[in-house]
């Protein structure tokens, strides 16, 4: 039998598990996919059961190993990447407790109101310890929901634990997670690496309920013979924790040094730093997260709608009879529209906004509309309005990171498909481009990396560098940048001034 070379990541998306099999080379020989239902049981709630999480795992390995004809001895670790910010309690055998609040759960507004005033006027002490700004996404003000509402499960909760640390546990009976997952709790200490006591007795959280923080090369278990019969996989083999997707990502999209930085453009998008320490802002507009290698952190500024704004286009223009199948019509449609769309500026708010606003009233809007305009300059207006909302983060990174801190930008995600929003983003930003040459999702990538080193098949993160080729992508055109140098600011300006409105719509309900 030849030497295990195979890492079998799974990635925990939103939407389900994708489980790729991955050789030493970085190339995918397999993968499946299995997905599972996120619930709304109320406004600004998104809950998911664990037990769907499982039901996937153990169908996708069984699916892979059937697809592939690997034999499970020459699978060499399982690791993991997956949704964070979210709260999955389970008692001390791992017995899930109720279903999993997941990130994108709004519900514990009140308890991050309570947490900010734990902290009196310093609230910014809470943003420098954790690199977070005070908000109901993450996990700790879940858990405090979780406590003011539904004592009893409270008092039950042995761990509180993100989806790749459930998987985890599932196939080795241990409990762990990892020092990114564990950087978006809002409970954890970003420099120290270690949970923040101060912070859980600020906030009435009940020590102790939170797994060993390990780095995500660590080998946290075995395949358990229980979870070999039901996956298929070989009894032993090795588990490495992985990370969360964020982390997962910025080493999957090939960012693995200080000073390198990617923006990811799918339903929603994000901008991320690499660096060798935590940045603050003193407005709180991005946030830090630990990075998979643990030398390194990510500073991160993310959008809510960026393709989820070309879809919400696409979707008004199909409904009207236009053949916008593939967005291939819309791109033509974009490119036909001149820079700067004949004057005419998208705000494309349509969930609210994160960075750098932080905004939930925040609403779409087109400003500049006159009869001369048609399709093509509102579908391009759209693709503007999110590189504008970009290039604002990048301005935010920029301007922590001092002159000539970010010289290019490598770009990934479905939205980067289009040539012309390559094209708009090196504009905007006034950047070259360059794309990773992916075989396989950045994020199960990413993972499997980890694990690779976990068990030695690679011998650090720079083996990314051999494994991900990196293609010249898009330069920016001059004439082009400086439309949108006149163009930006006034985008800034309609965003200030239409923001009373929204605010005033929003108390009109």
């Amino acid at each position: 039998m030849n030497k295990p070379n195979y890492v079998l990541a799974h990635d925990l998306g939103t939407t389900g598990n994708k489980a790729t099999l991955i050789g030493v080379d970085g190339k995918p020989l397999a993968a499946a996919f299995v997905g599972y239902e996120t619930a709304y049981p109320h406004p600004n709630w998104a809950e998911q059961n664990a037990s769907d999480w499982a039901d996937a795992i153990v169908e996708c390995t069984r699916q892979l190993l059937d697809q592939s004809g690997i034999a499970p001895q020459q699978i060499a670790t399982i690791s993991f990447s997956g949704h964070m910010q979210g709260a999955l309690v389970v008692d001390s055998d791992g017995y899930p407790l109720r279903p999993a609040i997941i990130w994108a759960d709004q519900r514990a507004t009140a308890q991050a109101d309570a947490m900010a005033r734990a902290f009196g006027s310093d609230v910014n002490a809470i943003y420098r310890r954790t690199g977070h700004r005070v908000s109901p996404a993450y996990t700790a003000a879940k858990v405090m929901w979780i406590r003011d509402n539904q004592p009893d499960i409270y008092n039950d909760i042995g761990y509180v634990l993100q989806p790749k640390d459930y998987a985890a546990f599932l196939l080795t009976g241990d409990f762990a997670t990892d020092y990114s997952d564990a950087s978006g709790t809002q409970v954890f200490d970003l420099e120290k690496r270690a949970w923040s006591l101060d912070l859980m007795r600020a906030f009435n959280i009940r020590a102790g309920i939170f797994p060993t923080a390990y780095p995500s090369t660590q080998i946290v278990g075995r395949v358990t013979p229980h979870a070999a019969r039901l996956t298929g996989l070989l009894a032993g083999t090795p588990v490495v924790i992985g990370g969360g997707d964020g982390a997962c990502a910025t080493v999957g999209s090939g960012v693995i040094r200080a000073g390198d930085a990617y923006t990811y453009v799918g339903s929603s998008s994000w901008m991320a730093l690499s660096t060798r320490a935590p940045m603050f802002d003193p407005e709180q507009r991005i946030v830090n997260f630990a990075a998979l290698d643990p030398e390194l952190y990510f500073s991160l500024g993310n959008m809510q709608a960026a393709g989820g704004a070309f879809d919400w286009i696409e979707r008004l223009l199909r409904d009207a009879g236009v053949n916008a199948g593939q967005h291939a019509e819309l791109d033509a449609l974009a490119a036909g529209a001149p820079p700067g769309s004949g004057g005419v500026l998208c705000l494309p708010y349509l969930l609210g906004e994160r960075s750098p606003h932080w905004n939930p009233h925040a609403r779409a809007a087109f400003v500049g509309l006159a009869m001369s305009h048609g399709r093509a300059e509102m579908v391009r207006a759209v693709l503007e309005g999110v590189a504008f909302n970009m290039r604002w983060i990048l301005d935010v990174l920029r301007n922590l990171t001092g002159p000539g801190g970010i010289a290019s930008m490598r770009v990934i995600g479905g939205g980067m498909r289009s040539a012309v929003w390559r094209q708009i983003l090196a504009d905007v930003y006034n950047l070259p481009l360059s794309r990773p040459h992916l075989d396989a999702a950045a994020t199960s990538l990413g993972a499997a990396i980890a694990g690779g080193i976990g068990v030695g098949l690679f011998p650090d993160f720079s083996v990314v560098e051999k494994l991900i080729p990196i293609e010249a992508g898009e330069q920016p055109d001059p004439a082009t940048n400086a439309r949108y140098e006149e163009l930006y600011p006034l985008f800034q300006q309609t965003y200030r001034a239409l923001k009373p409105i929204f605010d005033q719509l929003a108390e009109s309900g």
